[in-house]
């Protein structure tokens, strides 16, 4: 069982990069935190890049193993940890605030993991931890392009209830884009605890837009402070979607967006928010504000998003209130995309179906096999890059990040496919 060989003396140095040459996942981002961020630390090693995937654990394995040694982690003395007082005086702090070095308390968990991985060897625990009951399965992909730094993030928590501890016997699966702007700290913030705060909420079961909303403004709050200590300018827009039982909720700050494809065709779950929407334009202006263009619509002739988190030199101008929309699920859903506007700048979102099949339909032959001979992760994997190298082909130079969340199997969608097109080339029936 080659997921429970962790060495916590090991792993990736700063700098290094993975197989498909992209840098590890599985460090903490920050050099230092607050003691309420610690419950953040489980998401760096649940990544799809992260140590337990690849050592071949079971992402539900994964995610239970993360919160076991999360919990180990929570109860023990972090104060060797923290960040010495001149050094903190350093960073600009106004007041005496406790601050933890990343790096030792990093060790440490890994330490619990290693701990958590020898008990579970000798003793699994009962029950083992399964999957979502629903099929769903991510095709990711994300690239810099022409940019010179790559300010985007994104998630995929398939196992949302295993890893934040919920056990209220409601399904969740979690899946976000996040698009920095001035730098990529807001991004990596969002990343990081948007979905802890989300879990946190009392309303998530009850009242799951409101919880999400709150999530958003909360983790807006908490990098506020982050921003101030720090001395950071970057901000965030973003979106992301959390399925719940038999509804899907998608909350949203600025132009990154998600759509649903039902029986190939797309569904709008959301309207962005830019500068230009009227609406956005009017609460600007009512604030004492303006929209500017500058190549591009801007908040103030300065920032192209009109809702963010971060950008606190132009709040409240730039918004950090979220938006969410709920749509019950049918069951005849075929998949969700969410991508940045590195994305949707080019591609309009009744374009996605024929792409998505397209990218289907090729990766079916390059297997040289019937599509219900190819296993669907590999039918699918590729699907998100195709869509990403689209994108690029058709003029975007943004950072391009897309998310397709298929909640049915894709070699069912090719069937599907398959099956319209020979009732369209048959015709009508002949009397």
């Amino acid at each position: 069982m080659t997921w429970l060989d962790i060495d916590s003396q090991q792993g990736h140095q700063r700098g290094s990069t993975n197989k498909n040459g992209r840098s590890p996942q599985w460090r903490c981002p920050y050099a230092f935190f607050w003691p309420i961020e610690t419950s953040n630390f489980s998401m760096v090693f649940t990544h799809k890049d992260s140590i337990l995937s690849c050592r071949g654990a079971p992402s539900p394995l994964n995610a239970a193993m993360c919160h076991a040694a999360l919990a180990k982690l929570l109860k023990a003395d972090l104060s060797p940890f923290h960040l010495p007082q001149e050094a903190e005086q350093q960073q600009g702090e106004e007041q005496e605030v406790v601050l933890l070095l990343s790096e030792p308390v990093q060790r440490l968990f890994l330490n619990k993991l290693r701990e958590v991985g020898v008990a579970w060897h000798q003793n699994l625990p009962s029950p083992l931890p399964v999957g979502p009951s629903r099929f769903l399965m991510c095709s990711a992909d994300a690239i810099r392009n022409t940019r010179r730094k790559m300010e985007d993030r994104h998630v995929s928590l398939p196992d949302f209830n295993t890893l934040t501890g919920l056990k209220d016997g409601v399904e969740r699966g979690y899946y976000a884009v996040f698009d920095g702007h001035g730098g990529v700290d807001a991004a990596i913030y969002a990343a990081t605890h948007l979905h802890v705060t989300l879990s946190q909420q009392e309303e998530l079961q009850s009242d799951p837009a409101t919880a999400f909303k709150t999530a958003f403004t909360r983790t807006d709050d908490m990098f506020r402070g982050k921003a101030k200590r720090e001395r950071l300018r970057s901000g965030s827009t973003g979106v992301a979607v959390l399925l719940q039982g038999e509804w899907l909720h998608v909350a949203w700050l600025g132009d990154s967006q998600s759509m649903l494809v039902r029986r190939g065709q797309d569904v709008t779950l959301m309207d962005p928010h830019k500068p230009e929407r009227e609406d956005e334009k009017q609460r600007v202006e009512d604030l004492g504000g303006c929209i500017v263009f500058k190549g591009c619509w801007r908040v103030n002739g300065t920032y192209a998003v009109s809702r963010a988190i971060g950008d606190f030199d132009q709040k409240p101008y730039v918004s950090g209130d979220a938006d969410c929309s709920s749509t019950r699920l049918l069951g005849d859903e075929d998949y969700i995309l969410l991508a940045c506007d590195g994305f949707f700048d080019v591609v309009r979102p009744e374009e996605v179906p024929a792409l998505v099949l397209g990218a289907l339909r090729e990766q079916g032959e390059s297997q040289g096999a019937g599509c219900e001979e190819v296993s669907e992760g590999v039918l699918g994997e590729r699907v998100a890059q195709e869509l990403v190298a689209h994108a690029k082909a058709a003029g975007s130079s943004d950072n391009i990040t897309v998310m397709v969340v298929f909640l049915c199997p894709p070699a069912q969608l090719l069937l599907q496919d398959q099956s319209n097109t020979a009732v369209a080339t048959e015709g009508p029936a002949q009397e």
